[in-house]
C-alpha cells in the first residue's frame, strides 16, 4: 500500500464515510441549533448589561464589571465542565446540550457587553447633548440616538466574536453533546478509522464558510463609518 493509498484508507474511506455521514449530518443540525441559541441569548444579555451600565449606578456597574471579567477570564471549557459536573452537587442538573448553551452564552454575554459598552462610550458626547437639547430624557436619548450608533460601531468586533463562539460549540463534545465533533469522535471510536473526523472537518467548512461570508456582508452593509 502506497503512502497515498494508506492516507485515503484512513481519512477518505468511502465505506466508513457512507456509514457515518448521517450521524455527522445530525451533528451539524445540533451545532446549528446550539449556535443560534447561544448567539441570540448571548447578544441580548450583553446588550442588556451594557444598557444597565449606561445608567452609571456605581454598585451595579461594579457588579457588572466583576461578572464580565470573570467570564472573560475563564476558559469556556472550564465553565462547561463546572456547570455540567458542578451544578448536580448543588441539586441542579443539566444535559450536556444545555450546559454548553449556558456556558457559551455567559462567555458571549461577557464579551458582547464590553463590545456594546465600547460602542456606547465611542458615541460623541455631543449626541447626548443634542438629545437633551431636543427635550429628550435619558432613556429616549439612549434608545433613539445613542444605541443605534453604538450598535453600528460594535458590529465588526461582534461579528468576529460570534463566529469564534460558534466554533466553540465543539467543546460540547466533552460533555457528550452529539454536535459535529462529538459525532465525528464517536464514529472514529466505533470504526477505528479517522474518516469520520474528515467528514466533521468538511461539515465545519460547509457551515462556517457561509457564516464568514455573511459576517463580511453584515460588516460592509451595516458597520458605522465616520
Amino acid at each position: 500500500m502506497t503512502g497515498w493509498e494508506a492516507f485515503a484508507f484512513n481519512f477518505l474511506n468511502p465505506r466508513i464515510a457512507a456509514e457515518y455521514a448521517p450521524a455527522i449530518i445530525a451533528g451539524l443540525g445540533v451545532t446549528i441549533l446550539l449556535a443560534v441559541l447561544i448567539i441570540a441569548s448571548g447578544l441580548v444579555l450583553g446588550l442588556a448589561l451594557a444598557v444597565l451600565r449606561a445608567f452609571a449606578i456605581r454598585p451595579l456597574n461594579w457588579a457588572i464589571i466583576f461578572v464580565v471579567d470573570v467570564f472573560r477570564a475563564l476558559p469556556p471549557l472550564v465553565i462547561i465542565v463546572l456547570i455540567y459536573f458542578g451544578l448536580p452537587a448543588a441539586g441542579l442538573s443539566m444535559s450536556g446540550f444545555w450546559a454548553t448553551w449556558l456556558a457559551l452564552t455567559l462567555v458571549l454575554m461577557a464579551f458582547s457587553e464590553e463590545i456594546f459598552w465600547a460602542g456606547i462610550s465611542a458615541v460623541p458626547q455631543g449626541q447626548w447633548e443634542a438629545g437633551r437639547a431636543m427635550g429628550l430624557h435619558f432613556l429616549p436619548t439612549l434608545r433613539l440616538i445613542v444605541l443605534p450608533q453604538a450598535v453600528r460601531i460594535a458590529i465588526p468586533p461582534l461579528v468576529n466574536r460570534t463566529i469564534a463562539i460558534t466554533k466553540g460549540t465543539a467543546l460540547g463534545s466533552v460533555v457528550a453533546v452529539s454536535e459535529i465533533l462529538g459525532a465525528a469522535q464517536s464514529g472514529m471510536a466505533f470504526s477505528g478509522n479517522p474518516t469520520p473526523l474528515t467528514l466533521g472537518a468538511l461539515a465545519y467548512i460547509v457551515l462556517f464558510i457561509p457564516v464568514v461570508m455573511a459576517g463580511r456582508w453584515i460588516e460592509t452593509r451595516f458597520a458605522w463609518r465616520r
